[in-house]
């Protein structure tokens, strides 16, 4: 039923879904006819000596063949067609729904799981379908049909048979009802090799720097050591399956032989019906392997299935206001907000309360852990408020939609990020109907006319993760890219902590000359770079410990005091 909830993405391909079992059954019935041909050819034309009749009958089983190999392609290709157009909307469809999870739901996810789950699950369940629509009409047909031409022919032989493959069905029942468990757990491991695998090579320059490369080959030895032992656990149970369904056969196929060759020294059998009950028993033995790995195959697809759809089960935390935040005064006002993570041991702000008129620039201070970067993340609605309100304007930040409220707060995290393309395409991802002057506007307010002049203008080209720029360089880039838009809040998370003190000020100072009537949040290490705002919020493990000017802070705010002192007093003595 797991496998089953993900078919509505092959309602686009119903006619491949009709055409290629259909075909695999044409192809299965060509299979079940040539064994008795063959025992006509033994029987007539061989006892008889008739040469025309086994040429004719000779060219009859050429030409069944060709048919069939024609009939065999055109079913792989409708069964390709089906599954690549599957995994293509399946994986279209869950990227989808995971963008439109909320941060607090990636969270409990996990990106690990999710990369793999997009890759690695979607390409089993996709397989899973492939196999399926080749081998569901098919293996059964060749099975069920090959049992019933042989009890035509001998009701003996078919007990045998029948027999035969109940042992087959109960042996495949046994194994994969075990093994069906741990592919899950197989995953799991998965999951877990994706995770060490993208932390080392996102912080790899952290590893050389405290030559920890041996220590962390180790611990991928260890997780990658435990997946292996998974797959090789749950290998060793599937892999009992072929032989136990070969060893089933040839044994059913040994009495069979048994049975019939008394039948034929009593004449209740001719030899070529005693040849096509073997040419129907190795058609079984093959058809019930292939069955075998069907149903491992559809046992990983199931496991996969049922992780894919923990995702689709996942809806949003975050509902979706109605209200147009274009419409509001870009006032941020903070009512007593308290914000908790999930399985957070302490709030990470706790009774907050403060507003920013329209056109103000706030500067956020205070020490790691403080609860800065939260503040910005509630005023974006990346997470909703444990208690307390955040409004912009008249309403709850909860009550706007999301892309109204996105149009109207732009913000610049701490880590600059840019994307493959282009410095236009980033840029462009403010507005993707900005002009040229648009961003070069943006580019000139952000201090980057020199690093884009540098790396060929607009059209530069912008490495993944813009590895070819340095940290500065992409803070700048990324402040263009939030300018563009022309949001009516602006965050600014800590995004000029690579510049230099000059350009650092030139900055504010370009904000301050062409963004007039935002409202500009500037989230800080640096007294230096929030100290002209027109209110300064010193945050002090979560919880507001000034509220001022620069000059107030100083003389009334003890934080603020020893934040100024440790930076501004304590480098003048240096």
């Amino acid at each position: 039923m797991r496998v089953l909830r993900l078919a509505r993405y092959l309602k686009n391909y119903r006619v491949a879904c009709v055409l290629a079992p259909l075909f695999k059954l044409l192809e299965a019935l060509f299979g079940l006819v040539v064994p008795l041909i063959m025992a006509q050819v033994i029987d007539i034309g061989v006892a008889a000596g008739e040469k025309t009749y086994i040429l004719q009958r000779g060219l009859l089983l050429v030409a069944m063949g060709l048919l069939g190999m024609l009939v065999a392609f055109t079913a792989q290709y409708f069964a390709a067609k089906l599954a690549a157009g599957f995994g293509a909307e399946l994986r279209g469809d869950l990227f989808r729904h995971i963008m439109g999870l909320a941060r607090a739901d990636l969270d409990a996810l996990g990106t690990s799981t999710l990369v793999t789950r997009v890759t690695n699950d979607t390409q089993q369940v996709q397989d899973g379908f492939n196999m399926f629509f080749r081998l569901v009409l098919r293996s059964p047909f060749v099975v069920f049909g090959a049992l019933a031409l042989v009890f035509s022919i001998d009701g003996t032989e078919g007990l045998v048979y029948t027999l035969t493959i109940l042992l087959i069905l109960l042996v495949v029942y046994l194994v994969m009802r075990v093994a069906t468990k741990l592919y899950r757990a197989v995953q799991h491991r998965l999951d877990e090799v994706l995770l060490r695998t993208s932390e080392n090579l996102e912080g790899v320059r952290v590893i050389r720097a405290f030559r920890r490369e041996d220590d962390e080959v180790s611990r991928m030895d260890e997780t990658a050591g435990d997946l292996r032992r998974e797959q090789v656990h749950v290998g060793d149970i599937a892999g009992t399956l072929s032989p136990l369904t070969y060893a089933v056969c040839n044994l059913g196929l040994a009495v069979a032989l048994y049975v019939g060759g008394f039948k034929v020294d009593a004449g209740g059998l001719t030899q070529g019906q005693l040849v096509a009950f073997v040419n129907y028993s190795a058609q079984i033995l093959v058809e019930g392997v292939k069955l075998a790995n069907l149903i491992v195959q559809e046992s990983k697809a199931a496991a996969c299935a049922a992780r894919i759809n923990q995702v689709f089960d996942t809806q949003s935390s975050m509902a979706d206001g109605t209200f147009d935040a274009m419409r509001e005064e870009p006032k941020v006002i903070f009512d007593d907000v308290t914000f908790t993570y999930t399985d957070g041991a302490a709030p990470a702000l706790s009774h907050v309360s403060f507003t920013a008129a329209p056109g103000q620039t706030i500067g956020v201070i205070g020490g790691t852990g403080s609860g800065k970067s939260t503040l910005a993340d509630l005023v974006m609605r990346f997470y909703d408020t444990t208690s307390g309100t955040v409004r912009i304007g008249s309403h709850d930040v909860r009550d706007y939609s999301l892309a109204s409220l996105r149009r109207t707060v732009g913000i610049v995290e701490q880590g600059a990020r840019l994307f493959s393309g282009t410095i236009a395409s980033n840029l462009r991802w403010g507005d993707p109907e900005a002009t040229d002057a648009d961003l070069e506007r943006a580019i000139e307010t952000a201090q980057a006319t020199d690093v884009v002049a540098a790396k060929g203008g607009l059209a530069g080209e912008v490495e993944q993760l813009g590895r070819n720029f340095s940290g500065g360089q992409r803070q700048r880039l990324t402040i263009a890219r939030a300018l563009v838009r022309k949001p009516r809040v602006l965050i600014l998370d800590d995004s000029s902590s690579a510049l230099d003190f000059a350009t650092d000020a030139a900055l504010r100072r370009a904000l301050h000359r062409d963004l007039a009537g935002t409202t500009v949040f500037l989230i800080s290490q640096r007294v230096t770079s929030i100290q002209s705002a027109d209110r300064i919020c010193v945050l002090d493990h979560g919880s507001l410990a000034g509220w001022g000017t620069h000059e107030e802070l100083l003389a009334t705010c003890p934080v603020y005091q020893e934040i100024y002192a440790s930076q501004v007093k304590g480098g003048k003595d240096e």
